[in-house]
This record gives structure tokens, sequence and C-alpha cells, in this order.
């Protein structure tokens, strides 16, 4: 059986948070495609969000992390694409209504916001919650992006 494969980027503010993640996301059996960046040299996160975002958009079946200091300028930028409903998740809940509501299908972490355990437990929840579907699908749909 294959890996799920998880495609991550981030900004020099999120660079830490997603060192951590790859390696506890690895230690769970998931397959990491790791978009950047490399190092915590300050870089423009659009050049993480964009790649992201276009593997999840062109591979509707995954879903993805992105990560920025707030959280606010890489999910604005991923939500550009058209197939994408990144969600800014701060907490467990946040992240699992987005899942079972909104049919999220990019975890975004606001690293300057958060701790190392609590993104854990965002992304736990955020992987393991489907969408509920019924009378959500229909206002995903008024999205537009599905």
């Amino acid at each position: 059986m294959s890996k799920t494969v998880i495609p991550i980027g981030a900004d020099h503010a999120g660079f830490e948070l997603k060192e951590t993640l790859i390696k506890y996301l690895s230690d769970k059996e998931f397959e990491l495609k790791d978009f950047g960046c490399f190092s915590n040299e300050s870089v423009d996160y659009p050049d993480f969000a964009h790649p992201v975002a276009s593997m999840v958009e062109s591979n509707p079946e995954i879903k993805g992390i992105l990560i920025c200091g707030s959280g606010n300028g890489i999910n604005m930028t991923a939500n550009k694409h058209q197939g994408i409903r990144a969600a800014l998740c701060w907490m467990p809940e946040i992240a699992e209504l987005a899942r079972l509501h909104n049919n999220a299908n990019i975890v975004v972490l606001p690293a300057r916001f958060i701790s190392e355990a609590l993104a854990k437990e965002i992304i736990d929840t955020f992987f393991n919650t489907e969408f509920e579907g019924g009378r959500h699908q229909n206002r995903v749909n008024k999205i537009g992006c599905a």
C-alpha cells in the first residue's frame, strides 16, 4: 500500500514548525512533499503557497499544509487557486469545523501563535476529520471553487 502524500510549505517564520511536522508525520507513515523553505532566511510566502496549492488543486484526493508567522498571508495566497479551500486554524476545533463544514483541503498554521504540541493536535484533527456533506455541500458549492 502506498503512503499518503502531503504537500507542505512554509516561509521563514514557519520553517522550524514545518521541520517538526515533517518528522512527526513521517513517523506516522505519511510521505511529505516539502516545497520549502529550507532555512530561517527571509523569503516570500507566495513562493511556497503556490506550489502546495497547485499540487492539491491537481490532486483532489490529497490535503496540504501551509505555515507562516500569522498564517494570513500564506492562506490568502493559497485561496487564490480555484480548487483550494485553505483554512487558517489555531485550535483543533477550528480544524475540525473546517473539514466537517467547509471541506477544507489545506490547513494553514500561524507558527508565531501556536505551540508545536498544539500544531500536532491541529494536524491530527484536520487529517482525521471527514467532510460531512449534506447541507454543507451546497454551501461549499456556492464558494465556487469545487
